[in-house]
């Protein structure tokens, strides 16, 4: 069965997000498609598959907090950007090599653009409910520059130009740097075209954020602290996600509460910053995020759009939430590069690393690092979620139910299974009919394509 859990593609979605807010619909098909007249009575639209209704309210009293808004505008901020995600999606697929990225911008994501290549799509973005803008590069273009430059930074110091990124808004490769000279001279070993890229002063230097100090959450060999990411199992054997800074291959941990909890039985880091551990029979997986005693329950592992809001939970600083500000960013730290994390605008703190981020009820990632404080605002990476269950053949925990390997799907067949972890662009057969994947996440029973026009498009 582990088998299966890999066979998919696993990076989480570039750029894909934004679109579908108030009036769109999440069940139509974007482009030439027709609607999607297989679509069962079980179809749901993508904020109530996605669950946002269910958001606890100790999330949304800290994204009211953290972003300025009130209770009615975080629930309805939710709601759009599930829908939003679904409807950039099928644009992703009609545009095809125009595609050029999206986001989803204002206090309640009320406000979808997509950018294109081809000004001759501004009417189909349009009819979709959302404002196209015309650019010079595709999303393609954008980030063959950037694994360009991930190549480069191999053997190329990169301390001084610690952040690179696919940035949609500006249409740029942007890479953050102390000294813009070691961004150029990045640039000048990956041999991209230096129209693709911009070059941003900082000051940041971004760092892991585990700790030597005692707390809550979990100790890796009697003395390091790191935050739990994500309950999950793999068969039988019950476990969590976490950073792969926090431990190598074999590391033992105890609980918040000093009592042995497991093993590190995977990790990388630098290049990614990605493990998980196995824990032995005193400790149970749950479907939940805990901070201060509030259950926040997990549903799934559905990828948020730019500029989607985002929540993360750290045993040192509790809740707090931003946005999402770039996909498949590169960051350096004084380990090494690593690649393929989410930037956000969330704070985090020492012991906060491989802590859970979410949207709504939607698993993102893990902590990685980052700079600045929670007392005067800073900048978080995350390593996504879904790269690492396909990495190392997890299933995230979605429910009360005991562990167990999802199994193979029932009638009427095809090739989508549960378990798998999908990418936006992905297509599955199931029940005689084929269909693309539009937002990437782990497929669980009850997400069949026929049933979840949010996340899968018939084609």
């Amino acid at each position: 069965m582990l088998q299966r859990h890999t066979r998919a593609a696993c990076a989480a979605v570039v750029a894909t997000g934004a679109l579908v807010l108030t009036g769109l619909s999440g069940t139509a098909n974007a482009g030439t498609g027709s609607p999607d007249t297989q679509a069962g009575p079980a179809a749901q639209s993508a904020a109530r598959t996605l669950r946002k209704a269910d958001t606890p309210a100790a999330v949304l009293r800290a994204m009211q907090r953290d972003l300025g808004i009130d209770r009615r505008q975080a629930e309805q901020r939710l709601a759009n950007e599930a829908e939003a995600g679904a409807t950039a999606g099928r644009l992703r697929g009609a545009l095809g090599a125009d595609f050029a990225g999206a986001w989803v911008s204002g206090a309640e994501s009320g406000t979808l653009t997509v950018a294109t290549t081809d000004a001759a799509d501004a009417s189909a973005i349009r009819a979709r409910g959302a404002e196209p803008t015309v650019v010079r590069h595709s999303l393609a273009a954008l980030d063959a520059a950037k694994a360009g430059l991930d190549r480069a930074a191999r053997h190329t110091p990169t301390a001084d130009a610690p952040a690179w990124y696919v940035d949609v808004l500006t249409n740029r490769v942007v890479i953050e740097a102390v000294r813009p000279a070691a961004a150029q001279a990045l640039v000048k070993a990956a041999g991209v075209d230096r129209g693709l890229v911009r070059v941003k002063k900082t000051a940041e230097r971004p760092r892991p954020l585990y700790d030597l100090r005692g707390g809550e959450a979990y100790y890796i060999n009697g003395n390091t602290r790191c935050s739990i990411g994500f309950p999950i199992t793999r068969g039988t054997q019950q476990g969590f996600a976490t950073a792969g800074h926090c431990g190598r291959p074999g590391s033992t941990t105890t609980g918040s509460n000093q009592v042995s909890q497991g093993t590190f039985q995977a990790s990388v880091f630098p290049g990614n910053d990605m493990a998980w551990v196995a824990v032995n029979s005193s400790w149970t997986a749950t479907p939940y995020v805990n901070q201060n005693g509030q259950n926040v329950q997990v549903t799934g592992s559905t990828v948020a759009p730019v500029g989607s809001s985002v929540c993360r939970s750290g045993s040192t600083t509790g809740w707090h939430c931003g946005t999402m500000q770039q996909l498949n960013t590169s960051v350096t730290y004084q380990e090494g590069t690593v690649s393929g994390v989410t930037r956000t605008s969330v704070c985090a703190e020492p012991g906060d690393s491989g802590g859970s981020f979410i949207s709504g009820s939607q698993a993102q990632g893990v902590t990685s690092g980052g700079s600045g404080n929670c007392s005067s605002g800073g900048t978080t990476y995350f390593q996504p979620i879904n790269p690492i269950l396909s990495t190392y053949g997890l299933t995230l925990k979605t429910t009360t139910s005991g562990p167990g390997d999802p199994g193979d799907p029932g009638e009427p067949g095809g090739t989508w299974a549960a378990g798998t972890v999908y990418q936006a662009g992905d297509t599955v057969t199931y029940g005689g009919a084929t269909y693309r994947c539009l937002q990437g996440h782990q497929a669980q029973p009850g997400w069949e394509p026929p049933n979840v026009p949010a996340l899968w498009e018939r084609v």
